[in-house]
């Protein structure tokens, strides 16, 4: 490892952890820490591995230098190593020392006495790693005074070491894998200055038995900070003077709006606009973070832009003021008292996505749906989830909405798939229940079915408070509701002309919306510019609720099972389970109305 400024002329044998100077990022240091604690040489790093990393102290008087995550190694934590060579199956074996010619001429020099003239290797994976491993073995037997310190960066390591069964694979890549194993696992290697670094941007592309062996370490690779964010953009700023025409942002405020894009595109976002293609306004910089950010996800995650608050909602109101309240916390940075996530349930149609995005809208965080992640291919499914875990963790404060939750989610015990639904399911449930982003990252899980969903996800610390919804029981939640629709359908509906409604408790959002509908025809069918008394009388005289009363039942009773504040039930709702014999006798009914659904 190397350190630098003063403590960098020393011997790079007797350097210690503590000589690494303070800004390196989070995974430099740990591989630091992995190296001088002596537990293995091989690294696999993954995620943000092909944008931007700052090669010097960005919090320091001075112009930042960005450079490749092989730069930062090569001239950074390797920078006093006596060798670093470089492979990809693009270029071959080559000597690598970033942006210093002279040491570079050094290191060629040294590698043609110790391993031969590289340019004359042929680019053959299994004649690269023998040739590698004859100079490893030729090390560790060399006096001490002979022996080199040396590291080995890997770039694209998924095509060396491919996702798949042993047997499946040809000879020589399993050759290969072996070689880097045996590094890994040999202690005469540990005792050298030497290390191997695999990259890769998805870990689940590279072998398991690579990444899931003991003595090799996979360290994920974030994001940008915020202030490595703003050390670009003022590089930028500084030396381009169209930046106050091109632009409606200071450094600082794009640096503080960009979380969840990677330098690259920021990059792509700035030149852009300094170009004169366009200036760089809010509704382009929304647009283009966007855009950005799902293509970064391969539209995996789906911007959703709230136009509505709280206010907007009808009905609910105690599952209102209780999202009032935590958007309260949350915009004064009170994080500890906010959930880790909510669960809303209830049966289809009561509204559980809008009063969602409502409450995005109301905490004033950007909010994303996430899309369905799955694949046919082996180890692909995990690879978009784990990129989508990466954004939003760099994202935060984000919400994260996730429909038919049952569905998406999976189960421990899933099976038939490979472990993949079990593996799936770890992942989320693990982020979930990370309290490091409590109110950095809200889950808002939708269902009608909570009893399908596991108990993991649902305990405290991770989906923790449960919104039970239900249709409108109230003739002024119903009066509200119908002249609202009517104004989403371009015409009006006074309220004193909506009738008592015989079907309380009956009629869902979308139940309303057909009557409204069918009312406007009506009215326009009689000559009527808005809709009439007489035909929404008609109209509801004449409409007859969904059939399905036996799911219905099955997705209240679910619910109001899951419901974990009293507050949240209704008047009705509340005498219904008295009525039953409280909660454990309606768990007994949701078993019986499960066995007559599956029976239908």
């Amino acid at each position: 490892m190397s350190p630098t400024s003063a403590a960098a002329e020393q011997d790079t044998r007797s350097a210690t952890r503590d000589d690494l100077p303070g800004w390196y990022p989070g995974w430099a240091q740990q591989i630091a820490d992995l190296y001088f604690s002596r537990t293995t040489s091989v690294f696999v790093l993954h995620g943000n591995t092909y944008d931007l990393v700052p090669l010097n102290d960005v919090s320091a008087p001075g112009k930042a230098d960005f450079g490749t995550i092989p730069d930062f190694l090569a001239e950074q934590l390797f920078g006093r190593w006596d060798l670093v060579l470089h492979y990809d199956l693009g270029r071959g074996l080559r000597v690598f020392a970033g942006r210093n010619e002279k040491r570079l001429k050094d290191m060629v020099a040294l590698a043609t006495r110790r391993i031969g003239d590289l340019s004359t290797v042929k680019n053959d994976p299994g004649v690269v790693f023998t040739l590698l491993d004859l100079f490893v073995r030729e090390t560790i037997m060399s006096a001490p005074e002979k022996q080199l310190s040396c590291a080995v960066i890997v770039s694209h390591a998924s095509y060396l070491f491919p996702m798949g069964e042993p047997g499946h694979l040809s000879a020589s890549a399993s050759g290969t894998a072996v070689t880097l194993l045996n590094w890994a696992t040999s202690s005469h290697v540990k005792s050298l200055e030497m290390a191997f670094v695999l990259i890769d941007e998805r870990r689940t592309d590279i072998s398991d038995r690579i990444t899931g062996n003991p003595y090799v370490a996979t360290i994920e690779v974030a994001l940008p900070t915020e202030a490595e964010r703003l050390a670009f953009l003022k590089d930028v700023a500084e030396s381009n003077e169209r930046w106050t025409k091109a632009i409606d942002y200071t450094p600082e405020q794009l640096a503080s709006l960009s979380a969840g894009m990677s330098l690259n595109d920021l990059s792509v976002l700035i030149k852009s606009a300094l170009d004169g293609r366009q200036r760089l306004d809010s509704k382009l910089f929304r647009d283009m973070k966007k855009r950005l950010i799902e293509r970064q996800c391969q539209g995996l995650l789906e911007f959703i832009e709230p136009k509505w608050k709280l206010d907007t909602v009808i009905g609910h109101e105690a599952a209102k003021q209780r999202l009032r309240d935590d958007a309260a916390l949350l915009s004064r940075g009170i994080f500890d008292c906010v959930p880790m996530g909510y669960l809303l349930s209830g049966p289809v149609g009561t509204g559980k996505s809008f009063l969602a995005t409502c409450a995005a809208g109301e905490i004033g965080i950007p909010c994303v749906m996430l899309k369905n992640f799955r694949s046919k291919y082996v180890g692909e499914t995990e690879g978009n989830l784990e990129r989508v875990l990466s954004v939003l963790r760099a994202m935060g404060p984000v919400m994260v909405v996730i429909d038919e939750a049952d569905a998406a989610l999976g189960d421990r015990d899933s099976d038939g798939d490979a472990g993949t639904s079990s593996r799936v399911f770890g992942m989320i449930a693990t982020q979930m229940g990370d309290t490091r982003f409590r109110g950095k990252i809200v889950w808002m899980l939708l269902t009608a079915r909570p009893d399908l969903l596991p108990i993991d996800i649902k305990r405290q610390g991770r989906a923790e408070v449960h919104i039970p919804l239900f249709y409108p029981f109230e003739d002024d939640e119903l009066t509200k509701m119908f002249v609202m629709l009517a104004k989403k359908l371009g015409t009006t509906l006074d309220p004193q002309d909506v009738p008592v409604v015989p079907q309380k408790g009956m009629l869902s959002g979308a139940d309303v919306e057909g009557i409204v509908g069918r009312a406007w025809r009506k009215s326009l069918l009689a000559g009527a510019t808005s809709i009439t008394g007489d035909a929404l009388k008609d109209v509801l005289s004449q409409f007859l609720p969904s059939t399905q009363g036996l799911e219905k039942e099955l997705q209240e009773t679910a619910a109001i099972i899951e419901c974990t504040d009293r507050e949240f039930l209704p008047e009705q709702i509340v005498e219904r389970m008295e009525k039953a014999g409280g909660r454990g006798a309606l768990q007994e009914r949701l078993t019986g109305l499960k066995q007559l659904v599956a029976a239908m």
